[in-house]
């Protein structure tokens, strides 16, 4: 790392918040200046981690399909885990940044740093040494097995890669700056998309090719943020003379770290727990619960990334304004509210023509099941809208647990009644269990949040 910095001065400092203050001025249009670019930033990163999925679909087939669908939920899971470390850490720069402790910040980051790097280097490791175990417990078919390796191998390596992309976009919008981090991933998803159609459908490499370009892309986010971040945004440069232990500090970020990692890995271990559910009903399934979940994840993104920047608005005023972020919780639950509205209604009335960019025209059996999946999850998308909010008042309260007891509560239903109401009804039954579990996690959050309230005044 380049050598450390001195402490920014005053001036300094005032300029970076003059750019980036969120604890001034309308609260809407403060939000939504600081959400949109973390909304095209995700919807890109959604389209990039969607695009090997379209482009298996429409140039090999469904089982290929289905074989990208059911490696991603496994790749969800293990990213969440370091997305969620540092979403953790990112409270924590939060609120230095906000409170001019600048020395502190780079303690913070350094062992921040040190810190998902150790876990990232694990979770690459393991599941390489485990992967016919998880894929015999994940209940994939034989039939899709050596396709589905075929992809893994090469998308594994690219998880350290992953990490630095997280790392520096989190540390970037904990001051403020939620543009650095969309430029270089519509950089990369213009890159993974070509590279996907090159490899897959010039030069007919099957899955393998898509999950090279994958890696490529990861390793052009995650370098040219790195390096961005490093020469370009000297605020957040560190080195390893900031790494030397500070007690308080370390049990801070590891309880802010490790609780909202703990909130996104077990919310998307339920996801791949529901996967294992329905790989049991065979390729149709697979390849339309594929389709049907990036689908979904590129709906309700907008929702959850304004989630997001609504965590940061939470962190930068509750040491100054708690009314403020009282009449913010109100403002971004309307705001919440006009998003689900405009895009539950587009996702109800169209699901087989987004169906339909997955896969061919002729593959009806697949279009009926993602049709009944859209559909049931698009009705709801007002849910999960209200539980990334909950999720991101929680984590800006620094009250991480709250929001790992509201996905317990979510996916915990979630994976319950998949299992028995799958068994009733079929496939249908895994569709009506995801709301739900939103429905039941919202409740227990406004509770919740009613009390905290009133220890706010």
């Amino acid at each position: 790392m380049p050598a450390m910095i001195p402490e920014r001065s005053k001036t300094d400092y005032a300029v970076y918040m003059k750019r980036t203050d969120l604890t001034t001025g309308p609260i809407a249009s403060s939000l939504m200046f600081f959400a949109l670019p973390l909304i095209f930033g995700n919807m890109l990163q959604t389209l990039y981690n969607a695009a090997d999925s379209i482009i298996v679909g429409r140039f090999i087939g469904p089982d290929a399909l289905a074989s990208v669908g059911s490696a991603y939920s496994l790749m969800t899971f293990l990213t969440s885990i370091m997305i969620g470390l540092a979403m953790g850490s990112g409270i924590s720069f939060s609120y230095l940044y906000a409170g001019n402790k600048l020395k502190m910040l780079r303690r913070a980051l350094a062992l921040s740093f040190a810190f998902i790097a150790a876990v990232t280097v694990l979770i690459t490791v393991i599941p390489i040494i485990f992967i016919d175990s998880i894929l015999r417990f994940l209940s994939v078919p034989e039939s899709l097995i050596p396709m589905m390796k075929d992809y893994l191998k090469y998308i594994f390596p690219g998880l350290p890669a992953l990490f630095l992309y997280n790392f520096f976009s989190s540390a970037e919008r904990a001051i403020g700056d939620s543009k650095v981090p969309l430029i270089f991933m519509a950089l990369s998803a213009v890159m993974n998309i070509v590279l996907d159609l090159l490899f897959v459908a010039v030069f007919d490499y099957g899955v393998a090719g898509a999950a090279i370009a994958t890696l490529v892309s990861q390793i052009a986010a995650g370098a040219g943020i790195t390096l961005y971040t490093l020469l370009k945004t000297p605020i957040l440069r560190f080195s390893a003379k900031d790494l030397y232990p500070d007690k308080n500090l370390a049990k801070e970020i590891g309880s802010l770290s490790v609780l909202t990692a703990m909130q996104q890995s077990v919310m998307n271990f339920g996801i791949l727990m529901v996967q294992g559910i329905v790989n049991s009903f065979g390729p149709a399934v697979m390849a339309a619960f594929a389709a049907g979940v990036k689908i979904d994840s590129i709906a309700y993104m907008p929702l959850q990334e304004f989630g997001n920047a609504f965590g940061t608005f939470v962190s930068q005023n509750m040491a100054t304004d708690k009314e403020r972020v009282r009449k913010g919780v109100r403002t971004a639950f309307l705001i919440a509210t006009a998003f689900a509205i405009v895009i539950s209604l587009v996702i109800f009335l169209l699901p087989d023509l987004f169906m339909m960019i997955f896969v061919n025209p002729s593959e009806t059996g697949i279009i009926s099941i993602g049709r009944s999946y859209l559909r049931i999850e698009g009705a709801f998308y007002i849910l999960i809208g209200y539980l990334f909010l909950f999720y991101a008042i929680f984590r800006g309260l620094k009250m991480p647990a709250i929001s790992l007891l509201l996905t317990i509560i979510s996916l915990g239903l979630r994976v319950l009644l998949a299992y028995f109401l799958s068994k009733a009804i079929g496939p249908a039954g895994i569709w009506i269990s995801i709301p739900i579990g939103w429905l039941f996690a919202d409740i227990t959050g406004w509770i919740l949040y009613r009390r905290e309230k009133r220890m706010m005044a």
